[in-house]
């Protein structure tokens, strides 16, 4: 079992910047696939931004050259940098992982408790 931890949340004005923070508590094997998921109040929750394995990003249209998602391989934590925050980045941030716990464990998925996102206007 893996368990994610979202931090870096919090309240900030439009035009601000945020970088969340995703911490995996136990040793991860391999992972296939990183995202950020976001979900506003009264609506489901959507994909932000993702990174594969060989590292490639991919963003929703909304937040294209505003968000950077990276991770650091040694220590298996995601990252959202959030800048030029606008109201309808509102939400509870997500980190979800697909990864493996073991060689032998087969491909599951994770999801952080989530974070909270707040951006006024």
């Amino acid at each position: 079992q893996v368990q994610l931890v979202e931090s870096g949340g919090g309240l900030v004005q439009a035009g601000g910047s945020l970088r969340l923070v995703c911490a995996a508590s136990t040793k991860i094997f391999s992972i296939s696939r990183m995202s950020w998921y976001r979900q506003a109040p009264g609506e489901q929750r959507v994909l932000v931004a993702s990174i594969d394995l060989p590292g490639r990003p991919t963003y929703r249209d909304s937040v294209k050259g505003r968000f950077a998602i990276s991770r650091d391989r040694s220590t298996n934590a995601l990252y959202l940098q959030m800048n030029s925050l606008q109201p309808e980045d509102t939400g509870v941030y997500y980190c979800n992982y697909y990864c493996k716990v073991a060689s032998l464990r087969p491909l599951s998925e994770y999801w952080g408790q989530g974070t909270q996102v707040t951006v006024s206007p």
